[in-house]
């Protein structure tokens, strides 16, 4: 199957309408509850309104935060980034009260591309138990050697037929669209680290692990 290579336009609009589809739904809640503020009386009305308005606010916050480090330049070229952070703004995302996260990595520096790809590889884990469940992450191995995988287990696992071929950057039907292209870019920063992505799924879980093309 033949590669697909986006024009940079093409990936940008895209990634774009990717971040505003994850950040719409809460923005849209917070306009929602201050326009209740505005025109309810009722006490208790008005407090269930101020929670959805809070609670909103933190997740369009949480998902602005992870997007910063997933998809944005977080810093200049050649920039390393704390893991420490990197798991910071994954566990405001995705750690909740149907989902537990077990971060089993000592807290290091990364370069940009590495903590960047291993967000993506975490976000396409968790979109594979949308019922929850437990994702693991590790860390292995220093510099060049460095090794990630990440694996989530759950009831309803449900993996995207597409994702293997989007991350080797062979769409099945020859195109990326919005609903494709976290896939696609976390191939495309695979590559810009030098490494490979593999993923094996089965009924009880999702393992997606990282590795460098030397190790292969």
């Amino acid at each position: 199957m033949p590669s697909v290579e986006l024009d940079s336009l093409d990936l940008a609009a895209l990634l774009c309408s990717k971040v505003c589809h994850d950040v719409i739904s809460p923005v849209g809640a917070i306009v929602n509850g201050l326009e209740l503020l505005e025109e309810e009386r009722d006490a208790d009305m008005r407090e269930e309104a101020l929670k959805l308005v809070q609670r909103s606010a933190k997740t369009a916050s949480s998902k602005l935060q992870f997007c910063r480090l997933a998809f944005g330049a977080a810093g200049s070229a050649g920039a390393s980034i704390d893991t420490g952070d990197a798991e910071q703004v994954a566990r405001s995302l995705l750690s909740d009260d149907r989902t537990k996260m077990e971060w089993n990595a000592t807290r290091l520096l990364l370069p940009k591309n590495k903590v960047k790809l291993l967000l993506n590889m975490l976000s396409i884990a968790a979109a594979a138990i949308p019922r929850g469940g437990v994702i693991e992450v590790f860390i292995t191995g220093d510099g060049e050697t460095t090794e990630l995988k990440v694996m989530s287990r759950g009831t309803h696992v449900r993996l995207a037929s597409t994702i293997v071929n989007l991350l080797a950057g062979e769409p099945e039907n020859g195109t990326v669209d919005a609903h494709g292209i976290q896939a696609y870019y976390t191939g495309l920063v695979a590559k810009a680290t030098n490494m490979s992505v593999g993923i094996e799924s089965s009924p009880e879980g999702v393992i997606i692990s990282a590795k460098p093309l030397a190790a292969e």
